[in-house]
């Protein structure tokens, strides 16, 4: 947080972005991996891998909250802004090909959505981290930070200049759920048509918006389960099936010996853990918010305590209720509801969970990832040169899909 954003200007709309988040997860890694470190090896390697889970809440809470807080400006926007996130399901065309490159369940993780921090607690959530699923997932992410945004900031200019749709529809679809992509994808178009530059702006943050609050949700009800059907129709007939029985018992063995966020019976000691990994992931949080934005630290641990708290509620509830739910529904319906306005807590809580950043959160997390990732980083290499096309081919996939069924629907609306 300290080092802060770095970008690096290739033309005069084309910059790469250096996140603190992508520090941490390289950071992380690389204490676990550099050998003379002797503090950071297999043991803490498996309690970040445990930890992780449960801090997947404080990220889905903080989300969620977002959620809630913004619900009236989302039912406000317009059929188009609503319709093009549809499109987010154009991620799912590179999963034939990432088949034929060669990976079996990895495609799971890997296109069932653009892979930022909230999809990657959700796979990790469901399936593990020692899964290939997370791998996937992993992989995306992680090639996704480092080329997405100049990627997706050439991809805009190209299709603007040689595919005639509106420019609306182009700023409409720019709303990836990620900040930097968001950005990147908008600022060659306001380049290219400066006399809509306001209403570009207007409908890219909404995009974003809805993208951030509700793109985790089209990714648990519809894109994973889509996923998972397209892999069982497709994989006896693309790729081989090599491997496949090895990858599904390293999952079963990861969640097997994760005791600090199991979905094993509640008990007193497991609600103390929680406590007190969720004590010292907040004050983690609350520095490193004062010290990239300079936020009042008492209100910023006093925010991340509100998040912390229902997350604990939400994760038991999982294990009380006597049904198949994850615990990151309740988490999120818990968030949303607190947060609207005219609920009694709407004004307690916003006030003080708006002081943390979502970016503070997710580089604290991914400093865990980080660490958790050298247990698997033969594994993690296989991944390779076929991971770049494929995240290429997921962020193509998703812009211009969405940009499609924006141009559509605004025709047909007779907005343009």
């Amino acid at each position: 947080m300290a080092i802060g954003v770095k970008e690096i200007k290739i033309t005069d709309t084309i910059s790469i972005l250096l996140l603190p988040l992508i520090y941490a997860l390289v950071l992380g890694l690389a204490l676990y991996l550099a050998k003379p470190i002797k503090f950071i090896g297999r043991k803490q390697s498996k309690v970040a891998e445990g930890a992780m889970v449960l801090f997947i809440g404080v990220l889905i809470t903080k989300l969620a909250i977002s959620s809630g807080q913004a619900i009236a400006s989302i039912f406000q926007v317009g059929p188009a802004l609503l319709l093009q996130q549809i499109g987010n399901l154009g991620t799912l065309i590179a999963l034939p090909i990432a088949l034929f490159f060669g990976f079996r369940r990895e495609v799971i993780g890997m296109t069932s959505s653009i892979c930022r921090e909230p999809n990657l607690g959700v796979i990790i959530d469901k399936y593990g981290f020692k899964s290939p699923e997370t791998r996937g997932v992993l992989a995306v992410f992680v090639i996704g930070s480092i080329l997405g945004t100049p990627f997706i900031s050439f991809l805009s200019s190209i299709s603007a200049s040689l595919i005639p749709m509106h420019p609306y529809a182009y700023a409409m679809a720019s709303g990836v759920g990620s900040a930097s992509m968001n950005a990147a994808a908008l600022a060659p178009l306001m380049h290219m048509f400066p006399s809509m530059a306001t209403d570009l702006e207007a409908f890219a943050g909404c995009s974003n918006l809805l993208s951030f609050c509700f793109g985790i949700y089209m990714c648990i009800f519809v894109s994973l389960p889509l996923a998972e059907r397209m892999y069982k129709w497709l994989s006896p007939h693309i790729g081989h099936d090599k491997e496949e029985t090895i990858d599904d018992e390293y999952a079963i063995e990861g969640v097997k010996h994760d005791k600090y966020a199991s979905k094993e019976e509640l008990s007193s000691g497991k609600i103390k853990r929680w406590a007190t990994f969720l004590l010292i992931f907040s004050f983690t949080v609350a520095v490193g918010n004062y010290i990239g934005y300079h936020t009042s630290l008492l209100d910023s641990f006093i925010g991340m305590i509100i998040i912390s708290l229902i997350t604990i509620l939400g994760m038991s509830l999982e294990r009380i209720i006597p049904w198949n739910i994850q615990s990151i529904i309740y988490i999120s319906l818990i968030g949303i509801i607190v947060a609207i306005p005219g609920m009694p807590t709407a004004d307690f809580i916003v006030r003080y969970v708006s002081q943390i950043d979502l970016t503070t959160i997710c580089t604290a997390f991914l400093a865990y990832v980080g660490i958790a990732i050298g247990n698997d980083w033969e594994e993690f290499k296989k991944i390779g040169w076929r991971g770049i096309i494929i995240t290429l081919i997921v962020i193509s996939g998703t812009y211009l899909c969405s940009a499609g069924i924006a141009h559509l629907t605004l025709v047909a609306t007779g907005m343009v």
